[in-house]
């Protein structure tokens, strides 16, 4: 198995984080030291001990092995907007140097390293680098979670044409039927599945109370490229 693994999604607000913590639980039922990492996080709330970020909270709780935040994020802005531009607001350019110096330290103290991605693949991160450049420089395999919603074909699929493009490892991918009202989502994933050339890790049904505990047990990460 790789030293981790890369989240990415078809879009923001598909479920990527809810996975991230799903596929922790699922590692660390395997007897696996696990360490969540979310390496730019936007949309924060100022408290006394320095900004939050709710997915950034989730994927610690989510976590096996106690780890210092600043190395799950490296990254963290207030306002909710494209990273690259909360960057410029705050007066902070991104580095991936920053960002794989902290995944390495991660590595040191973790078996796997789950990181989640920020919004889409391809999100611009600063003037010249994107989610795409990210998880080339980590070297990771690459999950892609696909929010099962109208649209949802294109983009799970130009989002897999760029994974591989990049050379990237497309270790494998998660329909989330974020949307209950979608009609015909089961030909959707059908569709997908036919398409997509990586296997279905696991079909997430539409949870008023999405629990990444439950989910990790509906993961099957032996189907894992």
């Amino acid at each position: 198995m790789p030293r981790g693994f890369f989240i990415t999604g078809t879009d923001t607000g598909v479920g990527k984080t809810l996975v991230a913590c799903a596929l922790l639980h699922a590692l660390a039922r395997r007897g696996e030291r696990a360490a969540g990492m979310k390496p730019v996080a936007s949309g924060a709330v100022r408290t006394v001990n320095g900004l939050r970020n709710e997915d950034v909270e989730a994927l610690l709780a989510a976590s096996n092995v106690k780890v210092a935040r600043e190395l799950v994020n490296p990254y963290c802005f207030e306002t909710p907007i494209a990273p690259h531009l909360a960057a410029q607001r705050a007066g902070v350019e991104i580095s991936l140097d920053n960002i794989a110096a902290a995944f390495a330290a991660l590595a040191e103290r973790a078996d796997r390293v789950v990181v989640e991605g920020i919004g889409g693949f391809r999100v611009p991160l600063n003037a010249a680098e994107d989610g795409a450049d990210l998880a080339a420089r980590l070297d990771l395999p690459v999950i892609l979670v696909v929010g099962v919603r109208l649209g949802c074909l294109n983009h799970a699929l130009l989002t897999a044409h760029a994974i591989v493009e990049r050379g990237l490892v497309f270790a494998g991918w998660i329909a989330n039927r974020i949307d209950p009202q979608m009609e015909a989502a089961d030909l959707n994933v059908d569709a997908l599945e036919q398409r997509l050339a990586a296997p279905l890790l696991g079909d997430i049904g539409h949870m008023s109370t999405p629990d990444a505990a439950i989910i990790a047990a509906r993961l099957d990460l032996s189907l894992l490229r």
